[in-house]
């Protein structure tokens, strides 16, 4: 089976593929469904074909799943020669009006039907390969006994479907509270998630210092509310107030980490990763886990081998995990607010080794601000000896010391996204390394610059890391931010 990963943006498109994607999907300014994304522009399809080189083999499937009106063909047709720069394998469309213009544009290009199109039965599969589909993204609410039927009834139409990440309260995604309550069209890529804001529970008369609010918030807190639709009694939505927020129509998202054979025995071709919008580490974390999870289940790796990077899903932030519809809708039925909280924050993205010449001249740089400093220190009286050693000791960040050189240590290029001093936790994480604690003593901060160590280093500083250890393409390092309970879940038995 195919592991399909989401990439918002090119550096992510470089993680999907390096922590084990088969396959990722990308979407293009303005004809996603994903618009708040940073998507793809300009010229990077420049790098897009830079990553397939280094990644022989890997797909590149392209969104365009918005509901197109008028003006938005007119500019899709404008677009199609820019479209062309991609190394696109497939496009991923819901609305049947784009076909024959890509059909036309793209010979090579598969299509794929969007699960926006809410496909879940055999006849509307055969209906869609005769139109020159060759997969189709299953309907979320469609079971996996109605998909193994679909498989069955139509063997050479590829299906595939969604294995992690958010679900949508609605009918595969067409939602309208974004357009009803702020004026943005979930169908047109401006999805604001009205289900997940927080809402107050009161009276309609009362304002917020109404002793009418405190008894409806009173009630809402008892867990005892339900909404119920007239003509559907007996079927309940609760209604749950916490200490800041109200949770109505917030869904649990999909994990489906446990059930893959399942899904290769109803005949799944691709197992697809929700979420475009989320970041780096997220991408990486969740990609790898499924990755590991399909080799143990095609025999490459053991279970054992594959627990740890599997166990990492529960280390990232989530909502409470569901199976969604495919074994009962039961599950996709409960409400939920809020996320569990990682207990790590991604520190920097590694870069690939320096060469040897490019590691000299930052350590001549820091032989030759020690040389020069010693020059100067050497030069004065005592008194002023004393005085510049005591400017040292107060501001220890104007006077960091220069790098040494260590044998057999290397240089990396490294991008700081959080704050990391001598006090943090670290750990390396990389494709094929679940985790691992970097020790004080293993590695040093250097401005590649001046040459100077740094004491401590965020976004925005430019930096190399100094280090005995082997740090793999696509390596990155995570600090520890704190112990949160909820994200130190284990798997299901």
């Amino acid at each position: 089976m195919e592991l399909l990963s989401p990439a918002g943006n090119v550096d992510k498109l470089r993680y999907c593929y390096a922590y084990g994607a088969d396959a990722a999907y990308i979407g293009l300014k303005n004809f996603s469904l994903r618009v708040k994304a940073d998507n793809f522009y300009a010229d990077e399809f420049k790098k897009v074909r830079a990553l397939k080189e280094m990644y022989p083999g890997r797909k590149l499937h392209c969104a365009l799943n918005i509901s197109f009106h008028n003006s938005e063909i007119d500019r899709l047709v404008e677009d199609i020669p820019y479209f062309k720069e991609y190394p696109i394998d497939a496009f991923i469309v819901q609305d049947i009006g784009i076909v024959p213009i890509l059909q036309k544009n793209f010979p090579d290009a598969q299509l794929h039907l969007s699960t926006q199109s809410s496909c879940m039965n055999r006849e509307a599969v055969k209906m869609y390969r005769s139109l020159g589909f060759s997969r189709v993204v299953m309907g979320r609410e469609a079971s996996l006994k109605e998909i193994a039927e679909i498989k069955d009834a139509v063997p050479d139409m590829e299906i595939e479907c969604f294995v992690h990440g958010a679900m949508c309260i609605a009918y595969a995604g067409r939602c309208l509270m974004s357009a009803y309550l702020n004026g943005r069209s979930a169908q047109e890529g401006f999805c604001s998630h009205t289900c997940r804001w927080d809402y107050d529970v009161m009276l309609p008369s009362s304002d917020s210092d109404s002793p009418y609010s405190d008894t409806a918030r009173a009630i809402a807190q008892s867990g005892e509310l339900v909404l119920q639709e007239h003509k559907r009694p007996g079927e309940y939505f609760p209604v749950y107030e916490g200490e800041n927020f109200t949770a109505v129509l917030s869904s649990k998202d999909l994990c489906m980490i446990d059930h893959l054979a399942e899904f290769k025995k109803a005949g799944v071709d691709s197992l697809k990763i929700e979420g475009r919008m989320k970041s780096i580490y997220y991408v990486a974390m969740i990609t790898r886990a499924y990755r590991k999870a399909l080799d143990a289940l095609d025999g490459k790796i053991s279970d054992g081998e594959a627990a740890p990077f599997i166990d990492e899903l529960y280390k990232v932030s989530h909502r409470p995990y569901a199976t969604g519809f495919y074994f009962n809708r039961s599950d996709a039925d409960v409400t939920v607010s809020g996320a569990s909280e990682s207990t790590w924050d991604l520190c920097a993205e590694i870069g690939t080794p320096l060469d040897g010449s490019e590691c000299d001249k930052i350590l001549e740089k820091g032989r030759n601000l020690e040389m020069q400093r010693k020059a100067e220190y050497d030069s004065l009286i005592p008194q002023a000896k004393a005085a510049y050693d005591q400017r040292v000791k107060n501001l220890p960040d104007r006077y960091l010391p220069g790098v040494r050189e260590r044998e057999g240590w290397k240089m990396y290029p490294l991008k700081a996204m959080n704050m990391m001093d001598g006090e943090s936790v670290l750990e390396l994480v990389a494709p094929d390394i679940c985790s691992r604690e970097l020790k004080s003593d293993e590695y040093m901060l250097i401005n590649p610059n001046t040459g100077e160590v740094y004491r401590w280093c965020c976004d925005g500083h430019p930096c190399v890391i100094y280090t005995p250890l082997e740090m793999p393409s696509g390596s990155l390092l995570r600090k520890w931010v704190s112990e949160n309970p909820r994200a130190k879940g284990k798997r299901k038995a």
